[in-house]
């Protein structure tokens, strides 16, 4: 795969014009198999699970917010309504994720979306040297420094993981 961004898939090539947009210079790789999990993210790219981005849409108070965790832990959706003020969290579903962002779910990168979305970055995710993000399709991928990809991004930085500890502020959380 060339490096210019007009021999590349649409989705890709969106992926890396908003990365440049931002200063920031990626390498997307394809993968033969998808990517979609952060479980196959990890076996095809060869790196621990946690070394993977999980851009996670979800809607709060009805406006969708994009969520990027590491690929090892789980969103607390409390810890995600007191971030963002929001009384009410859940999931979006498929439909939603790809209105929002451009792109399906399991493609959907950290950046470079359909609109400007809020987006939140977990702090467990800074304790990496490199991140491997999607990038705009389920067998793509792109690696990146933590800070970089919060700079590129504009990611506010928040504590999202869930802790297992019960200590989560009392929120309505929707099903998902």
């Amino acid at each position: 795969m060339g490096d210019r961004a007009d021999q590349l898939h649409p989705n890709l090539a969106r992926v890396v014009a908003a990365a440049a947009s931002a200063g920031l210079v990626i390498k997307v790789q394809r993968f033969p198999e998808e990517t979609r999990t952060a479980a196959e993210a990890a076996r095809a790219v060869g790196c621990d699970v946690a070394q993977i981005v999980k851009s996670l849409v979800f809607m709060a108070d009805g406006e969708p917010v994009i969520a990027l965790l590491s690929g090892g832990d789980r969103l607390d959706p409390a810890r995600l309504a007191t971030e963002l003020g929001a009384s009410a969290v859940r999931r979006a579903d498929a439909d939603e994720a790809r209105a929002a962002t451009g792109f399906a779910i399991g493609g959907v990168p950290p950046f470079g979306h359909a609109q400007p979305l809020t987006v939140l970055i977990d702090e467990r995710l800074l304790e990496h040297d490199d991140v491997w993000a999607a990038a705009g399709l389920p067998d793509a991928v792109f690696k990146v420094a933590p800070r970089a990809l919060q700079a590129a991004s504009g990611a506010r930085l928040a504590a999202l993981a869930a802790t297992g500890d019960g200590a989560s502020p009392t929120v309505r959380v929707d099903p998902a």
